[in-house]
């Protein structure tokens, strides 16, 4: 969990946030490495081009980094604007704490409505987009009466179950409750076309969120990390209807990474639209059938997963005290252990017997230039 920091966020640091986040190469990962390494956006952003030469290595070609331009980032902060949105970075008060406790959160959020939503407790409803009648009913009355209880439903405004989801919980609102609705693109876009009125009253109702820059249309690319905010906000998801293959599944797995609680709504076997659900109960996610089920469990939540299963991590590795490497025999060491296939940060750290934190230094300076992919589960490997 990346910590909030106590002092207030300059604006000057707020544009260099957002466009050290906007440069070549620069994920989530890379951000907090960055900005733990040198203290600052304002002090990092310098640093990139060095950074990513190191990681091309000696003899390989290129031309020199080149960081997104600071005119382009004055004018995504006045199309955030123009859009009624503006910004909130992981360590700022408004910032979600549930959110924030996931792997590499989202370095900043767009968002356009009640921020006061964040601090509710928060259930995803997730599903089909090509949902039946029966469960976009089910995700309608659930959403309606999980907000009358003073819950915030999270659900992604895509078409089926997540378009019921948030008609339902902004019918049936009372008090704290409401809905929150996490879109892939930019903050300033509707997708899908036909829910430009859904997204604009849940927008002045309820709160609206995005992480890619204003004007971004949703690309497939964008929806896995849509969803891990989803998962991410939320002390518990609700599948209602979806295909074993389906984003709704990857948004439960998540949820289940996260240690929150996974729920589902069983189905008929000969519908495909129910067999992810009946697989997800089959692997151990909470049978409901009700508001009220999905209540309970939620107000139970103490933040403790059920899985038994834990990483056993570097407990037992011991780092070299007499590594005399500089950082560019480190980031040698590593690409030459890297491969296309993709391999865990702590099997790298075994390999090199290097430092943890050197390491993790190497794997800056390669992705910086564009030879290491991320991968899920925290793994990585060379750029193809």
């Amino acid at each position: 969990m990346t910590p909030k920091m106590p002092a207030v966020v300059s604006d000057a640091e707020r544009l260099a946030r957002v466009r050290l986040l906007r440069s070549p190469h620069v994920g989530p990962v890379t951000y907090y490495h960055l900005l733990s390494r040198f203290g600052s956006a304002q002090a990092a952003l310098p640093a990139l081009p060095d950074l990513a030469l190191r990681g091309r290595g000696a003899g390989r070609g290129g031309g020199r980094y080149a960081l997104v331009g600071a005119d382009t980032i004055e004018a995504e902060f006045d199309a955030t604007g123009r859009a009624g949105a503006r910004y909130v970075f992981h360590d700022e008060p408004e910032y979600p704490l549930t959110l924030l406790a996931i792997d590499n959160p989202p370095p900043v959020l767009s968002v356009r409505g009640n921020l006061a939503l964040f601090d509710q407790p928060i259930v995803a409803v997730v599903g089909a987009r090509n949902a039946s009648a029966g469960a976009v009913r089910l995700a309608r009355d659930f959403s309606a009466g999980l907000a009358a209880r003073g819950f915030v439903v999270v659900s992604g405004l895509a078409r089926g179950i997540d378009a019921a989801a948030h008609l339902g919980a902004l019918t049936g609102q009372r008090g704290d409750g409401g809905t929150i609705a996490v879109i892939a693109g930019g903050i300033d876009v509707v997708y899908p076309p036909e829910h430009a009125a859904l997204q604009d009253r849940v927008a002045a109702e309820g709160l609206l969120v995005a992480e890619m820059p204003p004007g971004t249309e949703p690309q497939a690319r964008h929806f896995p990390s849509r969803n891990r905010i989803i998962a991410g906000l939320a002390a518990g998801t609700v599948v209602i209807e979806a295909a074993l293959k389906s984003g709704s599944l990857i948004t439960a797995r998540l949820a289940g990474d996260y240690g929150r609680e996974v729920m589902a709504v069983p189905g008929s076997p000969l519908d495909a639209r129910s067999h992810g659900c009946n697989h997800l109960i089959r692997e151990g996610a909470i049978l409901v059938q009700s508001a009220d089920d999905i209540a309970e469990l939620v107000e139970t939540f103490e933040g403790t997963a059920r899985s038994t299963f834990r990483d056993p991590g570097l407990a037992d590795y011991q780092a070299d005290d007499r590594d005399e490497r500089d950082s560019a025999e480190i980031v040698d060491t590593i690409a030459g252990l890297l491969g296309t296939a993709p391999v865990a940060i702590d099997e790298l750290i075994r390999q090199s017997s290097a430092a943890p934190g050197r390491v993790q230094d190497a794997l800056l300076d390669l992705e910086l230039a564009g030879r290491l992919v991320r991968h899920a589960g925290g793994r990585i490997s060379l750029t193809p």
